[in-house]
């Protein structure tokens, strides 16, 4: 039986210009041969392999079957389908070339010892060692933050509600503002504030600069204007040098809003034990810490509070498996959460999940400041979010590991 014999493709990555990434590749040649008394197509495939010869072999393997079985199902009729075969062996060349000789991505090795989790699989990533931030704008942040020039009378500074000797809270189920008015929701965090992607527990601020406003003008909070704020600091000489310094216009709204968000971005709180164990080190956490965030994750609270800051990604209505305001009793109109800024009934009793950062230094919890203690904060998430009753056994790992979630600012732990 006589052949004859065409080259269609011929690739040799030894005479590539990018020498550091073709060096000792395979040689691939691809051979159309006709087989003259049957009168059909056979195609061969020479490889000289360097590299990854296995996996190009049966790769190629498949190929010819395929085309095989295209070309002898219809042989008589060759040279209408030549042109559709030249194209397909040009796709499979040119594929093999930039599968196998195109510069791969760098990645990070992944951890490997066993018992320690790599961040890149886990659904929660840590909070980064570092941010860069402008320093002048945070110290203003800062001065800001604690100086009570910003409400009406004087009295009451950001830090009044937030401190951080407290966890960035005042561990009261409602804020106490001017004249001794009661707030009418439970203040969150400041602490990590910067990575949620809305602000409040309704999510009614996108950011951090628009969030400020709202505590300032609050009748029960500041209960103060911009107008006079403004006429306070630009009369102040000391931070009407100060916003000079850093600001071409001085003393505005935006540039009050801008300082105080910056020193709120410097709120983070990196290298928890949990953030540790992530990072590599499996003796950052006991053995009941490590089993307590398997629970987490089997039982699905991992569904709502994962991403760096274990939360504060989303919104989730309270009481998916079951009505926890009617059974607490007494709502209000903070109760209604979403729903007051949409007025959509979905929405009704759906908040922005809170973040489970520093979570055991941030007691009373819920936007409602009901519940005292991880334990039984932990049951009811079960119970309304999940379906769940957990018992005992389950809810102390799960604390356990919850506590692994304090972080450090400045270098000392919270």
């Amino acid at each position: 039986m006589r052949r004859k014999q065409n080259t269609l493709a011929h690739f040799d990555p030894t005479q590539c210009k990018r020498s550091n990434h073709c060096n000792k590749s395979p040689l691939i040649e691809i051979n159309f041969q006709r087989d003259e008394n049957k009168e059909f197509t056979r195609i061969f495939i020479q490889l000289r392999i360097a590299n990854e010869g296995t996996k190009l072999i049966s790769f190629i393997q498949k190929i010819q079957a395929y085309i095989y079985e295209s070309i002898d199902n219809d042989y008589q009729d060759l040279n209408s389908k030549l042109n559709y075969i030249f194209t397909f062996v040009f796709v499979i060349v040119t594929s093999l070339i930039f599968i196998f000789f195109w510069p791969k991505e760098t990645k990070q090795a992944p951890i490997s010892k066993i018992g320690i989790a790599s961040y890149s699989v886990e659904p929660i990533q840590p909070i980064p060692l570092n941010v860069e931030l402008s320093e002048a704008k945070v110290e203003l942040g800062k001065k800001l933050f604690h100086d009570p020039i910003l409400s009406k009378d004087n009295s009451l500074a950001c830090a009044g509600c937030h401190d951080l000797e407290k966890g960035g809270v005042d561990h009261l189920p409602r804020s106490i503002g001017i004249n001794k008015k009661e707030g009418e929701i439970n203040a969150p965090t400041v602490f990590n504030s910067g990575f949620n992607f809305r602000q409040f527990w309704d999510g009614r601020s996108e950011t951090l600069e628009d969030q400020i406003g709202g505590p300032l003008a609050n009748s029960k909070e500041m209960n103060n204007s911009w107008e006079e704020v403004i006429q306070r600091l630009s009369s102040h000489k000391e931070y009407n040098q100060f916003f000079s310094m850093i600001y071409v216009d001085g003393v505005t709204t935006n540039n009050i809003k801008n300082a105080l968000a910056e020193f709120e971005k410097s709120l983070y709180t990196p290298n928890s034990r949990f953030d540790q164990f992530l990072r590599g080190d499996s003796n950052a956490l006991t053995e009941e810490e490590k089993k307590g965030y398997q629970l987490f994750k089997d039982n699905g609270c991992i569904a709502c509070h994962q991403g760096m800051n274990i939360g504060g990604n989303m919104y989730q209505t309270f009481g998916v498996f079951g009505n926890y305001f009617q059974e607490r009793g007494n709502t209000t109109n903070a109760d209604n959460g979403l729903y007051n800024l949409t007025g959509n009934e979905q929405d009704r009793y759906k908040f922005k999940v809170p973040s489970l950062r520093n979570v055991a230094l941030t007691a009373p919890y819920f936007h409602d400041g009901s519940v005292d203690t991880l334990e039984r904060a932990i049951s009811i998430m079960a119970k309304y979010q999940l379906g769940r009753n957990l018992e005992e056994e389950e809810i102390q790992p799960i604390a356990a590991f919850l506590r692994t979630l304090t972080g450090e600012y400045k270098g000392k732990s919270l």
